[in-house]
């Protein structure tokens, strides 16, 4: 029963943005292209982020945090870009909240400066003149 009522939602979704489109478009006239916008912006964000996902993986393995959570912001934003180029003003909104969401990092923060283990020891070397020797 339950999957019946998501099957519905995911079928009357078209519908919801076709005639949130035509309330719009009766409301404000031809500002309705800005949707037209809206797609160009979606495609951009996903061939940047089909460029971009690969080196913060690998950015996040090399810094000791959490790969999942790259993961998770690419997917993110990958959502949010299809969703851009859908037509309507619903899954514009949608997307606009998961452009939003800031990233967040679990455990340690990605410091480019910070070793990858926590084995390193902070210090200086002085090399000493060896008397025994002379």
């Amino acid at each position: 029963m339950r999957f019946g009522w998501i099957v519905l939602l995911l079928l009357s979704f078209p519908v919801l943005e076709a005639i949130g489109i035509f309330w719009v478009a009766h409301a404000l006239g031809s500002w309705v292209l800005l949707l037209l916008l809206a797609a160009v912006a979606g495609i951009m964000l996903i061939r940047i982020e089909r460029a971009v996902w690969g080196p913060r993986l690998l950015f996040s393995l090399q810094s000791g945090a959490n790969p999942l959570t790259s993961l998770f912001a690419s997917g993110r934003i990958l959502l949010a870009g299809g969703l851009l180029v859908f037509p309507g003003f619903i899954s514009d909104a949608i997307a606009l909240v998961l452009l939003l969401i800031p990233g967040t990092w679990a455990g340690r923060k990605a410091d480019p400066m910070r070793p990858a283990n926590d084995d390193v020891l902070e210090g200086e070397f002085k090399r000493e003149p060896d008397d025994l020797l002379r």
